[in-house]
């Protein structure tokens, strides 16, 4: 992908802004190294790292998303937060200069979803048909999400700046509006909050769907790709969603089990070791979390 720019003139404003650039076989590969910063009294951690291609991956803090460089513009995933995609929006203008045409949302949790009205000026914003129904309820955890102006309900694909990237919606998981995007070139699947590379999920699985959650992720590994880049945690590959699957079909079996025989979630927690899952991120934890989460939805259906 060309950027406008001879790969030089690259080099030295990044250079100048503390951006690393290398060559390649792209014209110009760029990253912005991590840099700790103060925003509002708390230190975070921001970074932007190259995946493949032309896809890229910014942290803030615990919390990843993705963006798509293209000649015309860019297409970028959850703004995490107003401070978040002020600094985000700053380093494109000045690795890229092109504007973010494209917002896509993975879910309407305003931990990752908020702060998009930073590109309101440029972009048009999309996500599930399902997210802007949850976004109407008017929680206050998702005041700063701004609305999707487009949505989709099974599958989406969006061809821009001679790029394709695809939307799928595979079924309730950790939230019934979960879109996971495909980037087909690049072979890279952004799949946010219902898998994770050897890490628990999140605590108590809150508005997780059981046993939905293990059939979005067959449907997941039924997709194209070879990098997994989750909301949370490392990049992985299609094997950690398969073992990610394993886990929460081990944990509905047993917690399953469990309630059948009328056991009581304390109980549960006790004897429930998912021993195979020890050495995994959160264990000691997340796991009578999960397995108190897990009963909770089990047992109040739907």
């Amino acid at each position: 992908m060309r950027m406008g720019k001879t790969f030089g003139l690259v080099v030295a404003a990044l250079a100048f802004a503390g951006i690393t650039a290398c060559s390649g076989n792209r014209d110009a590969e760029v990253t912005a190294d991590a840099v700790v910063i103060v925003d509002d009294g708390a230190a975070v951690t921001r970074e932007i790292t190259h995946i493949a291609g032309d896809v890229y991956r910014f942290q803030n803090n615990r919390h990843f998303s993705v963006f798509m460089v293209t000649p015309d513009g860019i297409i970028v995933t959850d703004p995490i937060n107003e401070s978040a995609a002020t600094w985000l929006e700053a380093e494109l203008d000045q690795m890229f200069g092109v504007p973010v045409r494209y917002v896509i949302y993975s879910h309407h949790h305003g931990d990752h979803a908020s702060g998009g009205a930073v590109f309101a000026d440029t972009a048009v914003f999309i996500g599930h048909v399902n997210m802007a129904a949850a976004l109407a309820q008017g929680d206050a955890s998702t005041e700063a999400v701004r609305p999707p102006d487009t949505v989709y309900t099974d599958q989406m694909s969006l061809s821009f700046g001679g790029k394709r990237v695809e939307l799928h919606y595979l079924g309730r998981s950790h939230s019934d509006n979960m879109t996971v995007l495909l980037f087909p070139e690049e072979r890279v699947a952004f799949a946010v909050d219902f898998v994770s590379v050897k890490r628990l999920p999140f605590r108590d699985l809150s508005e997780g769907y059981l046993p939905d959650w293990s059939d979005a992720i067959a449907a997941l590994e039924a997709l194209d790709f070879d990098i997994l880049a989750p909301g949370h945690g490392p990049l992985g590959v299609k094997q950690d969603a398969v073992d990610h699957r394993h886990y929460l079909e081990a944990l509905t079996d047993a917690v399953g089990e469990g309630i059948a025989a009328g056991r009581s979630v304390e109980e549960l927690q006790e004897t429930i070791l998912l021993k195979a899952y020890a050495d995994w991120g959160q264990y000691e934890a997340w796991r009578g979390e999960n397995i108190a989460g897990a009963y909770r939805i089990l047992t109040e259906g739907e």
